[in-house]
C-alpha cells in the first residue's frame, strides 16, 4: 500500500494543482513549474485556447495544464467537439495533424515541431501505394500513427484501441494493416479468419520489451496484474493478464483495482495514472519515449505566446487524409 500523498505546504502557488502532482515533483522545485503553469493557464483563456495530452505526457502536463486527456482515439474525438480558437497538442507531430485534418479552419500548434514517431517515420506514401500495386484491390487500414501523407493513400485509418473493430467494419477477408507489425499481428489473433497483411514498422518503447521481462517482473512482485500494450511484440502480449490501448489500460486499472499493477508501456503511463489511484501499487518496467519528452511546459507557453510551430497540411492531401480519419471515427 502506497503511503497518503504528503500535505501541501500552503505557501505553495497554486496548491490544488500541485496536490495532483506531489508524488512526482518536490515541494521546492514546484515554484518554478507553477511559473508556466500560471502563464500558460492565462494564456489559454486570452486566446481561447484547449491543451490535448496523449496519455505519455509528463505528470506536469497531463494533470495541471491538459483540457482533453487520453489516448490517440479519445484525443481524435475530442478534437473535433472543441470550440477553441487554438488547439495545443501536447503529444507527437502525427497527433498534431489529426487535429489540424479534424479542425482545418483552427490553428493548431505542436510544443516541439522534432517530436516525430518512429512508426510514423517507418512507411511512406510511396510504400503504401507500391502495396497497393502488389495487392490490387485489398483495403489499407493505416494506424493514425503515420504522416499525413499516408493516412491519404489509406481506406480508413485505426488506433489500437479500435483496430479489431475497424477490421471487422470491412467485410473483407483480407486487409493490409500498417504500419505497426507486432500491432497487425496482435489484432491478426483477434480476427480469425482475416488474413492480415503487415509492415515491418516498429514502436521504439514496445518493441524493446520481451516475454523474460514480464516473467522477471512476475518473480519480483507475486500477485502483479500486468497490462501491455499491443504495439509490444506477440509473445509479450502471450505473457501478459491484459493487453488494450492506454485508455484500456487506465480503465482496467479503475475497473478493476488490482493491489499491485504494471503498465508495460511509457513510463509516464504509470505516473499519471498512479494519480488517480494512489491505493493501488504500480511497479514500473517502463520505456521513455524520447519524442514524448521534448514536450514541456515551457514549449507550450512559448508556443501559446508565439503561435509558434503551427501546423499546416497540403490542402489536397489533407482531404483525402481527412476521409480515411472520419472514416474511422464513423466506427463504433
Amino acid at each position: 500500500m502506497l503511503s497518503a500523498a504528503p500535505l501541501v505546504p500552503a505557501t505553495l502557488p497554486l496548491p490544488d494543482l500541485y496536490a495532483r502532482v506531489s508524488r512526482h515533483i518536490p515541494s521546492q522545485e514546484w515554484p518554478i513549474f507553477a511559473q508556466d503553469i500560471e502563464a500558460i493557464l492565462s494564456l489559454k483563456r486570452e486566446r481561447n485556447a484547449v491543451i490535448l495530452a496523449h496519455n505519455y505526457q509528463t505528470p506536469e502536463i497531463f494533470h495541471t495544464v491538459a483540457d482533453i486527456v487520453g489516448d490517440s482515439l479519445a484525443l481524435a474525438r475530442e478534437a473535433v467537439a472543441t470550440d477553441a480558437d487554438i488547439i495545443v497538442l501536447a503529444g507527437v507531430h502525427f497527433m498534431a495533424e489529426t487535429a489540424k485534418l479534424l479542425n482545418p479552419d483552427k490553428t493548431v500548434l505542436i510544443p516541439d515541431a522534432d517530436a516525430g514517431c518512429s512508426l510514423a517515420e517507418s512507411i511512406t506514401a510511396e510504400d503504401v501505394r507500391r502495396l497497393r500495386a502488389r495487392y490490387p484491390g485489398v483495403p489499407v487500414v493505416t494506424y493514425v500513427n503515420t504522416s499525413t501523407a499516408v493516412k491519404a493513400e489509406s481506406d480508413i485509418c485505426c488506433t489500437s484501441g479500435n483496430a479489431k473493430k475497424v477490421i471487422e467494419s470491412l467485410g473483407v477477408n483480407r486487409v493490409i494493416m500498417l504500419p505497426d507489425e507486432f500491432l497487425a499481428q496482435n489484432t491478426a489473433a483477434q480476427v480469425p479468419g482475416i488474413e492480415i497483411i503487415t509492415w515491418a514498422g516498429h514502436c521504439e518503447v514496445h518493441e524493446r520489451f520481451s516475454a523474460e521481462d514480464i516473467r522477471e517482473v512476475r518473480e519480483s512482485y507475486p500477485g502483479v496484474a500486468v497490462l501491455v500494450h499491443p504495439e509490444a511484440p506477440p509473445e509479450v502480449v502471450a505473457e501478459a493478464d491484459f493487453a488494450g490501448s492506454t485508455a484500456d489500460m487506465a480503465n482496467f486499472v479503475g475497473d478493476k483495482r488490482p493491489a499491485r499493477v504494471a503498465l508495460v508501456t511509457e513510463c509516464s503511463m504509470s505516473d499519471n495514472v498512479a494519480v488517480q489511484y494512489p491505493e493501488v501499487e504500480f511497479v514500473r518496467p517502463c520505456n521513455l519515449c524520447p519524442h514524448m519528452k521534448r514536450i514541456t511546459l515551457p514549449k507550450i507557453r512559448r508556443a501559446l505566446e508565439r503561435r509558434e510551430h503551427e501546423v499546416t497540411i497540403d490542402p489536397a492531401v489533407a482531404e483525402r487524409a481527412r476521409a480515411a480519419v472520419e472514416r474511422m471515427l464513423a466506427v463504433r
